[in-house]
Formats: structure tokens, sequence, C-alpha cells
């Protein structure tokens, strides 16, 4: 499909130039962050959704929704390609309940000087810049302290909580095309005991700094500084919060909110 570059810098608030350089990719990264939110609300309401760059632009850009690590990180990808950035598609193993070797999660690498991690699918527990691959030992950004950790099985990407490393996901750096992911989609939205159709959920960036707002079924929260703040929303205001602070349409009953 025909890929209209200025919608997508348009649907991501981009109005500058376009270097290829780490301050540009910093700052897509953060636009993207700010105005596509992580979320999975076609799973939740079992809706079909496909690993497809094509699938995954229409939904970014046209349809004007977030997305899920496949869905964001897709898109992500393939205008990151079509503003001439060299972009591989990661297969990861996500570690956040434990030990694991299912490639469920799609990350980005993007080569400048060096190769960088780039991620706009995780949500709150990923790096909101580009961390670069080959550094060793802690690593400081504004949205926390990250470290690769190697091992046989591939790299791991640690998060430090309180000083020590807790792992995010595993992966290897070996190129992928973004329909190799299918079958990993079909299993996550197929299993309907997975988070992803148990719990509703939105989530996005609100600043450079790292300020976070989520929707999920409990409330709305923000996040600012270690700081966070929370309110309890009636199931019967879903709807509009998700349409005011996301730019999401959904007609979700209180009954859907509740299964």
């Amino acid at each position: 499909m025909p890929r209209d570059v200025d919608a997508y810098l348009e649907r991501i608030g981009w109005h500058g130039p376009i270097s290829h350089d780490l301050d540009t990719l910093t700052r897509l990264q953060l636009a993207h962050l700010q105005t596509v939110p992580f979320e999975a609300l076609d799973v939740y309401a079992g809706r079909p959704v496909k690993a497809d760059d094509d699938w995954a632009w229409h939904k970014v850009v046209e349809r004007r929704r977030g997305g899920w690590c496949f869905e964001a990180n897709g898109a992500f990808a393939v205008l990151l390609e079509e503003l001439g950035f060299a972009v591989q598609r990661l297969g990861a193993a996500v570690l956040l309940a434990g030990p694991s070797t299912l490639i469920d999660h799609l990350v980005l690498e993007v080569m400048l000087d060096q190769p960088y991690l780039v991620e706009v699918g995780f949500g709150d527990q990923a790096p909101i810049t580009p961390l670069p691959l080959q550094k060793p030992g802690p690593i400081e950004t504004i949205g926390g302290t990250f470290e690769f950790l190697p091992s046989p099985q591939g790299t791991t990407l640690a998060q430090h909580v309180d000083g020590v490393p807790e792992a995010r996901y595993r992966f290897k750096r070996v190129n992928h095309r973004l329909t190799d992911f299918q079958p990993a989609s079909d299993l996550l939205s197929g299993d309907r005991t997975r988070h992803w159709s148990t719990s509703p959920f939105a989530t996005r960036l609100i600043d450079d700094h790292g300020t976070r707002i989520t929707l999920t079924r409990r409330g709305f929260k923000t996040e600012a500084a270690g700081a966070v703040e929370r309110i309890d929303v009636a199931p019967e205001e879903w709807n509009n919060l998700l349409a005011e602070h996301f730019g999401i349409d959904e007609a979700f009953t209180p009954d859907d909110l509740d299964r």
C-alpha cells in the first residue's frame, strides 16, 4: 500500500527536519510515545488483529489508534525505513512473569553510528529513548536505568529497580519480517485467559520527561518523577476518558469492562 509519510508525521505531531542522527531518532521515539498509545483494545474486544506492515500502518495512521508491540513497533519500523533509517525487527521473549523461551514481542534495532534498541510498544516497563546496544553496564536515561545482560540464550534487557536489575525481555539480534510474528499474534490474541483479553488498558507519555498516563479497569493513573496519582473511574465514564486522553473511540459497556 502507498505510504503517506507526511500523514504519519502529522499523526505524531512532527514538524521539523529529518536527520539520520541520534537526536532525531530520540525525538521521533518520544513523539510517537506521546501520541500513539500502547493498547490492545481490539484484542480485548475479540476483534481479529494482524502482524503485517500494511495493517500496522493503517491502524496507527488511518485509524489513528494505538496498538500492541506488533502494531506500534511494526508501524514505527516502517516509518523509520520510509525516512531512510536502517531498521531490523528483532524477536524477544517477555520475561516479566519469569523465564520464557516464547518469542512473543517485537522490538527494533536501528543502526546509526552504532546499533540502538528502540521501543515504542511495551508500555511502562521499557526505555523511552534509544539505548546503545553495545554499551556495557548501566545506561542512565530519562526513563530510568537500563542494562543489557548477555547470555548464550541472547541479550536480556533489564531495568534497574531500587538498584537491582529486573529482566524485561530477552532477544537475539536476528532480523525478521513482521509477518513472522503472526503465529505469536494469533496465540496471544486467541488465548482469552491472557491479560490482553482480560484487562483493558491504554497508556502513553504526555511529555519528554517520562510522565505517563494509564487508564485501566481499576482507574486512571498519572506517574511523574516517581510520584503516582490515582483516581477511580466509574464504568460509565471509561469510554469518555479513553476518548479524551487517548483519542480512541470505543463503546464498552459496564458489563464489557467487568468480565
